[in-house]
């Protein structure tokens, strides 16, 4: 059992299965991990219309504040609790409010993009690339978008083909290079979740809880 606080990185396309494996772990260790979105430092339009946000590159490293984010995960990792931004996709902006998150024994890290910045890849212990079939992304990306983001299916399909499979394959392919695992088949791969269930359980000296799927 190690003191000092785990860091696990987990990227990969839009999705490809990251909250699902992200999820796994948080349920088998509830009290144990904390978790930072990327989506929640997408950088405020406030001076713009909604109808202009919504035209921005949210898929570009720029459209978030990768410093923000790399500043907030090594306060966690010093033990000292963060305030994390809020992002509301339904008006493509930040919110006024905040999230408290406190420091704990692991800190899992999740969004497409994290592997983009160095000064993030150097805060974390493990970095894992969830990597999935193109056609299987872009139907979770539009299940997800509608029913959770209150999006059309023109909208979706127009974001994905101008900016979200030509910034997938300028940025986020390549940074699978940096990974130290690369989890096949998704968020499904079980094989590759009881793995970092492991390396958690190592981590922490203790029994996960058992789930039964």
């Amino acid at each position: 059992m190690s003191d000092e606080i785990l860091t696990i990185g987990i990227c990969g396309g839009t999705g490809s299965g990251k909250t699902t494996l992200t999820n796994a772990l948080r349920r088998r260790f509830p009290d144990d991990i904390s978790i930072v979105y990327q989506d929640n430092y997408y950088r405020r339009n406030d001076e713009m219309p909604p109808e202009e946000r919504a035209k921005l590159n949210y898929d570009h490293p720029s459209a978030i504040e990768l410093d923000l984010m790399a500043e907030q995960i090594r306060q966690l990792k010093e033990g000292k609790s963060v305030l994390c931004p809020v992002y509301d996709f339904s008006i493509n902006n930040r919110t006024d409010e905040t999230v408290e998150i406190r420091p704990t024994r692991v800190i899992i890290v999740e969004g497409i993009l994290i592997f983009t910045s160095r000064e993030l890849r150097d805060l974390l212990d493990i970095k894992v690339f969830v990597d999935a079939d193109a056609d299987v992304r872009i139907l979770r990306r539009l299940s997800r978008d509608i029913t959770e983001r209150g999006r059309t299916i023109e909208s979706v399909i127009n974001q994905y083909l101008t900016t979200v499979k030509p910034m997938h394959e300028q940025f986020v392919e390549p940074s699978k290079k940096y990974a130290d695992i690369l989890v096949q088949n998704g968020g499904l791969n079980k094989v590759a979740a009881e793995l970092l269930i492991g390396r958690v359980k190592e981590q922490l000296g203790k029994d996960p809880l058992y789930i039964v799927d």
